[in-house]
């Protein structure tokens, strides 16, 4: 805590009296107790002279506790000052420490003491509005804010903009969405008034008021390129998308000019997954905009997105030209390489990023790459010797590690490299990761033992407990265990693809077949896939239904021709 030199020297230098060792006068020995707050002067006066000898012994010990983070004895000494010395510097130091100490009383005896002695200070009536706030005096906390906003320092907007972050920093965000509303109506709606009122409800998950005022100013500023984020924002948050495109479209039919807004509405559409309609305008922006960066790496995204890789790639060599999404553009110049089974050219372009998010990702590839031409041990070494930067990527590299030596049969060396990982430690992810390959290796009691162990720590872990739920279904005859652990999960995610999935087996294993195939079914709506077909096959067959279960094989396998979980499913019944 810095010195108040300033009020030091205002005060002139008349020197404190002897106090011992240990107090303001030097370091405390070893073992000596805190310095008390003085008790034996009542002189704490300021003359034309100075300070008394014991109002700047008081300051001294003050400011010596406060490096010290002798934080109560601090401040006990500057509120002594701050009641017997009309002076705002201490009065304002002493409400920084106080809120500091989280010692309500005395911060709001300082800052009110602070703003008589300096009413006219902005930052003072700030941090009084924001206490009278936190105890619920919201009239009073008006009266503050209004002095604020009605001052001549900044421009209008500026200090309203001041006091909505005021206001978004306080705990009781309905409270503060309130005495914004009061501000607005009292100052104005103007455009700039209703957009911080409409940030502010929205930091307050209020997104009814926030659309409201948002409408407002869209309808005041619609070519405002923040207004449109935000109001899109908004939109999205109440699921309405749709509504937010076609404001977009409607501002553009009034604004064509407005590239800023076209370049939003573009992605807009290809966040919509209308890759058609965000193909048409990026490709329009690029007529007019031919050296834009963005547009071209989201014309690039959509060629791929469209399995275009031949138009994508110039896209992306151009950005690499450029030094403009430079590593996303070698990070896909590696995906189409490696499409293209060009193992050496896309291992090139993937060691060629740099940094950020695809750094690692990119090398990941490259182990991948290594892996799949049966080069497993250097696959290994290259994961062994990249350097994470954060405890995620550690994790990642172990993981994909793992996943590797799995993938090449080497069982038991990807289990030695999850267990060397979590010795003496605890992480969900790889304990998760181990258990499903313990699955693989017919090894339940670890599969059950880490579960079980992750669900001591998170015991509403809905992929634990369908995993564990699951397993026990499928691969013993504990079933109504088994049907309570998938029960949860499915409260806790009740439109889980796996979690329908599982239900449905789990059914099916105690003989409740009809209640089975609902579950099943659900699933099968979400995603056509095998496994859930081969379950479907399964509850058919016990239901004496064969010639259903017949008709649903044979469309199945015209989908997944090749599919090991059907196949197995046919000759199990003769279908």
């Amino acid at each position: 805590m810095a010195a108040l030199l300033p009020t030091l020297m205002l005060y002139g230098c008349a020197a404190p009296r002897p106090v011992g060792p240990g107090a303001a006068g030097g370091p405390a020995p070893s073992g000596a107790a805190k310095a008390p707050v003085p008790t034996y002067g009542e002189d704490l006066s300021v003359s034309r002279d100075g300070m008394s000898a014991d109002a700047l012994y008081t300051l001294l010990v003050a400011e010596l506790a406060g490096q010290r983070g002798e934080i109560d004895i601090a401040l006990d000494n500057y509120m002594r000052l701050m009641r017997a010395i009309p002076d705002p510097q201490i009065a304002e130091r002493a409400a920084r420490v106080a809120a500091f100490a989280q010692r309500e009383p005395e911060t709001m005896e300082a800052v009110e003491r602070w703003v008589q002695l300096q009413p006219k200070d902005l930052e003072a009536r700030q941090m009084l509005a924001g206490e009278l706030l936190r105890t619920g005096r919201r009239d009073e906390a008006l009266v503050q804010l209004d002095y604020i906003l009605n001052s001549a320092a900044g421009e209008p907007a500026e200090r309203m903009w001041a006091v909505a972050n005021l206001l978004s920093r306080e705990q009781d965000k309905k409270a503060a969405v309130e005495v914004m509303e009061k501000l607005i109506d009292q100052h104005g709606r103007t455009p700039e008034s209703l957009f911080a009122y409409a940030l502010l409800a929205i930091r307050a998950e209020q997104m009814d008021k926030a659309r409201k005022a948002m409408d407002q100013v869209a309808e005041l500023k619609p070519t405002n390129e923040g207004v449109a984020i935000a109001y899109i924002g908004v939109l999205q948050k109440q699921g309405e998308t749709k509504a937010a495109i076609a404001w977009l479209e409607s501002v553009l039919r009034k604004h064509p000019e407005q590239q800023n807004m076209r370049l939003i509405y573009a992605r807009l559409l290809a966040d919509d997954k209308q890759y058609d309609s965000a193909y048409k305008e990026f490709k329009a922006l690029e007529r007019q905009q031919p050296a834009n960066a963005d547009v071209k790496y989201a014309l690039g995204l959509l060629e791929l997105q469209r399995q275009n890789s031949r138009k994508a790639r110039p896209y992306f060599e151009e950005l690499v030209k450029m030094g403009e999404h430079a590593d996303e553009g070698r990070f896909y110049l590696g995906q189409i390489a490696e499409s293209e089974k060009d193992d050496a050219l896309a291992r090139k372009w993937f060691e060629a990023v740099k940094e950020g998010e695809l750094r690692l990702e990119s090398r990941l590839r490259v182990a991948l790459i290594m892996a799949r031409q049966g080069r497993t041990g250097e696959a290994q070494t290259y994961l062994q010797g990249i350097a994470p930067e954060s405890e995620a990527e550690r994790i990642r590299l172990i993981r994909a590690e793992g996943e590797i030596l799995a993938d090449a049969g080497e069982l038991q060396a990807a289990m030695d490299v999850y267990d060397r990982a979590l010795k003496d430690t605890y992480d969900s992810e790889l304990l998760y990761t181990r258990a499903m390959l313990a699955e693989k290796m017919n090894r339940l009691d670890i599969l059950e033992r880490d579960l079980r162990q992750l669900l001591e720590r998170d015991p509403d872990n809905s992929q634990a407990l369908n995993a564990l739920g699951y397993t026990l279904a499928d691969r013993t005859t504990r079933y109504d265990e088994a049907y309570a652990l998938i029960r949860r999960a499915l409260e806790l995610a009740p439109n889980d693809f796996y979690i329908l999935d599982s239900m449905g087996w789990v059914l099916f294993k105690q003989g409740k077949l009809d209640e089975a195939m609902n579950y099943l079914e659900q699933a099968r709506a979400q995603r056509d896939d095998p496994e859930v077909v081969a379950h479907m096959i399964e509850v058919l067959v016990a239901k004496g239904e064969r010639s259903q279960a017949r008709k649903l094989l044979a469309e199945a396998q015209k989908n997944h021709p090749d599919d090991g979980r059907l196949k197995k499913v046919k000759e199990k019944f003769g279908l």
